[in-house]
């Protein structure tokens, strides 16, 4: 019995272990061609077996990559979630167990509507359901796109792909590369090899291409302030005006700059309580011919809260008034840290639930681009950066660069906040904008318009970071035309494969 028991797990526990290691293709480990091998020994270990079983397998796998890849969401549910370590290691159980009914799905899809192990299995509807699983993660319960494979092959030949078709394109390269290898093991059909090296070889030619042209003669200097507040002490009354002074401080030393970024809710307080401070520092950045842009919170009159982004002095707004039609509201909140679903009955559960700051309204989908300084930055407030196709809808022909302000103070020192920046990256490439992170502890950085750390400071130390920022002008493909194409070509791969499942 154990012999038989040994058996039925070896498949399902080699599956989580290759899950586990998918996470070093991600930064900071940046071992990008174990995406392409994890997708390669998926297949593999789903080769012949039944859909209960593919199930299990595909399950096993993401339990593998996402309790290790997202394991920091778990430094901010133990550190403020207020509950004992055993509730927060079930509640981070529950999120992994849910985030792995992805790969589960596709796992189950596959060996239901392909079991035949020939090309078509693995060129095109291994692909196609990959993607479609991708998105429905993507978008089911507000979405979690976090962890896609083409995220890890920001610094690899595929990384060429995304001006072409996003970070979408560059999962589906890396699971295309994987199924032709996987074939190759399976049926000793080693010209299927050509296939990845193609992929591969074209991703170097591509870095030949500019997609957009940068404009020299527009070159902005940025001061981004990084205040490095403890977020235990951050919303503490007694630390409000503390906070505040760190921050103006260090900006004093820097109104040389063009523009000035605090990060996300940088002022610990409502806009409305601070109006007197806000214009005072509005008419000094104005004097100094500079711009102030900063995170705030705040309610309107209908006691609905905003997580928002202000811009001061040198602006198109005029003098400082507090009129809210003139802020960026964040529009994709985050699960359970801005908005709790199924508040009624979550609530009432655990403090976890009623983390400071969890009650908060959603912006519009599209919203103007921020001015300062003549300049115009298409914001995405933390968690929004990595929704690719809604920081692509916020980008104009006039936008110069992608704004994203950010507190990961939250995460501690895990390996969170470097996958942020690493998607951060992505949308550099993607649309051919430098993008311009600011945060409360790191990562602070500056890319260019090809994804390229350009300045960055140290985590978890006070610090501002200058910065002299190139803009472009044109558009890459992506911005131009979006996912569909994908979608067109996810729909033609699933008809032919129920058409030839049909026929035999």
């Amino acid at each position: 019995m154990i012999s038989k028991l040994v058996h039925r797990l070896k498949r399902p526990v080699g599956a989580a272990f290759v899950g586990a290691l998918t996470t070093f293709a991600f930064t900071p480990y940046q071992l990008w061609p174990l995406a392409i091998l994890s997708v390669v020994a998926l297949l593999w270990l789903l080769d012949g077996q039944s859909t209960k079983k593919a199930i299990v397998i595909g399950f096993a796998w993401g339990v593998g990559q996402f309790a290790t890849g997202i394991s920091w969401v778990h430094v901010s549910i133990d550190n403020f979630g207020g509950m004992p370590k055993i509730a927060s290691l079930f509640l981070m159980f529950l999120l992994v167990s849910y985030l792995a009914i992805y790969p589960a799905l596709f796992a189950g899809l596959l060996n239901r509507f392909a079991a035949k192990s020939d090309r078509l299995r693995f060129l095109l509807l291994a692909p196609a359901l990959w993607l479609i699983c991708d998105w429905l993660r993507g978008w089911v319960m507000t979405g979690f796109p976090w962890l896609w494979l083409g995220y890890s092959q920001i610094d690899s030949p595929l990384a060429s792909f995304a001006p072409l078709g996003g970070v979408e394109l560059i999962t589906l390269l890396i699971v295309i590369s994987g199924s032709a290898i996987a074939y190759t093991l399976i049926h000793k059909q080693w010209s299927m090899l050509v296939i990845p090296a193609i992929i591969v070889a074209t991703g170097f030619g591509l870095r030949n291409i500019n997609w957009v042209t940068p404009n020299p003669e527009s070159t902005t200097k940025f001061a981004l302030i990084q205040g490095n507040i403890e977020q235990a002490l951050k919303w503490q009354p007694s630390q409000r005006w503390p906070t505040i002074m760190k921050y103006v401080d260090l900006t004093r030393q820097n109104w040389d700059a063009d523009i000035i970024i605090w990060p996300e809710a940088a002022i610990p307080a409502f806009e409305f309580e601070i109006s007197s401070f806000l214009s005072n520092l509005d008419s000094t950045a104005k004097a100094n011919h500079s711009a102030v842009i900063t995170g705030v919170v705040n309610q309107d009159s209908n006691r609905q809260f905003y997580n928002s982004i202000l811009s001061l002095g040198e602006t198109n707004y005029g003098d400082y008034s507090y009129d809210l039609e003139k802020r960026y509201h964040k529009h994709h909140l985050l699960p359970f840290g801005e908005f709790v679903p199924f508040e009624a009955l979550l609530r009432p559960l655990a403090p976890f639930f009623n983390l400071p700051m969890s009650s908060f309204s959603r912006g519009d989908y599209v919203q103007n681009n921020i001015d300062a300084n003549g300049k115009q930055l298409a914001p995405a407030l933390c968690y929004e950066i990595i929704f690719g196709e809604q920081v692509r809808a916020n980008i104009t022909d006039d936008t110069d660069f992608i704004l994203t302000l950010s507190n990961d103070a939250w995460f501690g020192r895990s390996i969170g906040p470097l996958q942020h920046m690493e998607i951060a990256r992505m949308r550099a490439l993607e649309f051919g904008k430098p993008v311009i992170r600011s945060t409360n502890n790191g990562v602070t950085a500056v890319t260019d318009y090809k994804g390229q750390i350009t300045a960055q400071i140290p985590q978890f130390e006070t610090g501002v970071l200058r910065a002299s920022v190139v803009s472009t002008s044109g558009q890459t493909p992506y911005h131009a035309v979006g996912s569909w194409p994908l979608y067109l070509w996810v729909l033609l791969c699933l008809a032919v494969g129920l058409y030839r499942r049909r026929k035999h």
